[in-house]
């Protein structure tokens, strides 16, 4: 029976015939035909079987009268595909107000845009964020939605919101997620750059920062620098900015971590005057003792007195059950030289026996420590600093982080383990 649906031209008597045939398969088989008179589809995007009114909601053969009929169906499938079907006939679709058959296009995208389910209004939201010609009124509504999920992928990329709109939106007191996806959009003009910057919502600037296709005036992004010694969250962007004021390169290098400063030095636009600024600056911050900087080539190797000392095991266990052995407690320990302390919350974090941890400080293997920082779960940023001051690892055989992820994986890191507790029972 389906062959006879799917195979050659059908005449009209046939169509009704298999229209109202008993079984579901044969009518969804149908409704997938471009071939078919407007009013079977019609007749079929009342079928009683949710799978053959799916299939109409896709058929891009289906009269818009269906449109308005499928977009208050009781079925979430068949609404999700409906909108999704409307959004991209916008693609190549000239708007035209006179047009009937757009005018129900529109009147059922709006009431999709206004689905009680949100997965519904995400479908929309997807197939129409990117598209020009989506009505303005749809796009604006979908960018005010309450869920973010909805609204977030509408306001990153739609080319129908102006920068007045985005203004207003950015304006609005409810607003604080939609920020931050209107400071990804692509090349963000400086009105709208100001806007945000102006709310001093510090996620959203940082995710403006890192936007290299933002536009961000020089005496805003000077002002930025100047604020960003105690906001963490901006460092990394402003050191991978494209193009930077002039001495900020200078000013950022009194207080980015150890980490970012190889950046800073490495990026092209600093003047060779600047760059003799930066460097001086971080030799008085090594010169401090404030950190040990990891493209050093005459970076100390610090002892490791605190193999043998007495590590407060029971202390850092009670932390670590109360959830208070956090990672700025690491770092802290970290910067203040406390390493019996670090040495104590990589054994409770992981559950690794004491002497393999301390075999694998005192072997000073990179991997190892890497391996411990992984499964104490132990930040990203802090490894570089673990590997150093505490193995005594020289900056040349440093692992460093690959695109923001440890460099070694979880199967790496058990192994790692492993390798060291056999080496340990073969010790002794």
């Amino acid at each position: 029976m389906s062959g006879d649906v799917q195979d050659g031209a059908l005449d009209y008597e046939k169509s009704k015939e298999l229209a109202r045939s008993d079984d579901p398969n044969v009518r969804a088989n149908l409704a997938r035909r471009k071939d078919l008179p407007p009013e079977i589809l019609y007749f079929l995007a009342e079928d009683s079987d949710p799978n053959v009114r799916q299939e109409v909601a896709i058929n891009d053969a289906a009269p818009e009268l269906t449109h308005s009929l499928l977009a208050k169906d009781e079925e979430e499938g068949v609404r999700t595909q409906l909108a999704t079907k409307i959004a991209r006939s916008f693609e190549t679709t000239t708007p035209n107000a006179d047009d009937k058959s757009q005018q129900m296009s529109h009147e059922a995208l709006a009431r999709l845009a206004g689905d009680q389910i949100i997965a519904v209004r995400r479908a929309l939201a997807d197939a129409i964020k990117e598209i020009p010609g989506a009505p303005s009124n749809i796009i604006l509504k979908m960018a005010g939605d309450a869920e973010i999920q909805v609204s977030g992928p509408v306001l990153e990329h739609s080319p129908v919101l102006t920068d007045t709109d985005l203004i207003r939106i950015i304006e609005s007191p409810r607003s604080e997620g939609a920020r931050n996806f209107i400071s990804k959009r692509k090349n963000v003009g400086e009105t709208v750059s100001e806007a945000i910057v102006a709310t001093d919502d510090i996620g959203a600037i940082a995710d403006l920062l890192g936007n290299s296709s933002a536009h961000i005036m020089e005496t805003t992004l000077d002002n930025l620098v100047d604020r960003a010694a105690d906001i963490e969250l901006w460092h990394a962007p402003l050191v991978a900015r494209p193009t930077l004021p002039d001495t900020a390169a200078v000013r950022l290098a009194h207080f980015v971590a150890e980490n970012l400063l190889d950046e800073l030095l490495q990026r092209d636009d600093v003047e060779e005057g600047t760059l003799a600024d930066v460097k001086r600056v971080i030799q008085e911050r090594l010169d401090g003792g404030s950190f040990v900087i990891e493209n050093e080539a005459d970076v100390p190797i610090p002892a490791q007195d605190f193999l043998t000392a007495e590590i407060p095991l029971p202390m850092i266990q009670r932390l670590f059950d109360s959830h208070r052995l956090d990672s700025s407690m690491l770092e802290r320990s970290l910067d203040a030289g406390d390493y019996s302390f670090v040495l104590g919350a990589l054994i409770v974090s992981s559950g690794i026996d004491q002497d393999i941890v301390q075999l694998i400080f005192s072997e000073k293997s990179e991997k190892g420590i890497v391996a411990l920082c992984r499964l104490s779960a132990v930040p990203i940023n802090l490894i570089i600093r673990v590997q150093q001051r505490m193995g005594g690892i020289a900056p040349k055989d440093v692992l460093k982080p690959l695109e923001g992820d440890y460099p070694l994986t979880q199967d790496d890191a058990e192994w790692q383990i492993e390798f060291y507790t056999k080496l340990a029972r073969r010790l002794g």
